[in-house]
């Protein structure tokens, strides 16, 4: 099984795939990216699980009230939710129906999963263009939520639209590789 177009492990000695069109410099920065990116969605993984722990210490055993710790553990979990997408994305971790696989040749199946990473390439960039589109319309009118805490909506925002962007640039990378940058059976 080959190394994902644009995975994590890239190198710059990475195969160019059928087109060659990838820059290896996108390449390496989108790897590094998605490697920075996912240590940094297990660290706030882990800071999610201490927040609410936290908070259950603090109003069962305590008896101190925590009204902070949904908004702030929800907010751990959209960055972890879109920071990882890019990563999973290069690892071919998504969820993919696989049912015609097994009955199509190889080259119909290379040209489907390309295919079906430009319509994906399509979508999240109209995705990832509203989410910078909400984060400008939550800076410039200053909304918060309607907790007590009242964080700026910016912030969570700009977390959903940073890693659509990279999901983004992931899925640029493997539709340039091409239909063949992908083996059968990876």
């Amino acid at each position: 099984m080959s190394e994902p177009v644009g995975g994590a492990k890239a190198t710059a000695d990475a195969p160019a795939g059928a087109w060659g069109l990838a820059p290896q410099w996108l390449t390496r920065f989108v790897a590094r990216a998605n490697a920075a990116m996912l240590l940094l969605s297990m660290l706030a993984m882990v800071a999610a699980c201490l927040v609410l722990t936290a908070s259950v210490v603090l109003r069962y055993f305590l008896h101190v009230p925590t009204d902070w710790q949904d908004e702030v553990a929800v907010f751990l979990l959209v960055f972890v939710t879109f920071g990882s997408s890019a990563w999973v994305q290069a690892q071919r971790g998504h969820i993919g129906i696989e049912a015609l696989a097994g009955w199509l040749p190889a080259s119909v199946n290379r040209l489907r999963w390309w295919a079906s990473d430009l319509i994906s390439l399509v979508f999240c960039g109209f995705f990832a263009w509203k989410s910078w589109t909400l984060v400008h319309e939550a800076w410039t009118e200053g909304m918060t939520t309607s907790s007590n805490l009242a964080p700026p909506l910016w912030f969570p925002y700009s977390l959903m639209a940073s890693g659509m962007s990279l999901l983004v640039l992931q899925l640029l990378v493997q539709v340039l590789a091409g239909p063949r940058s992908r083996e059968v059976g990876s």
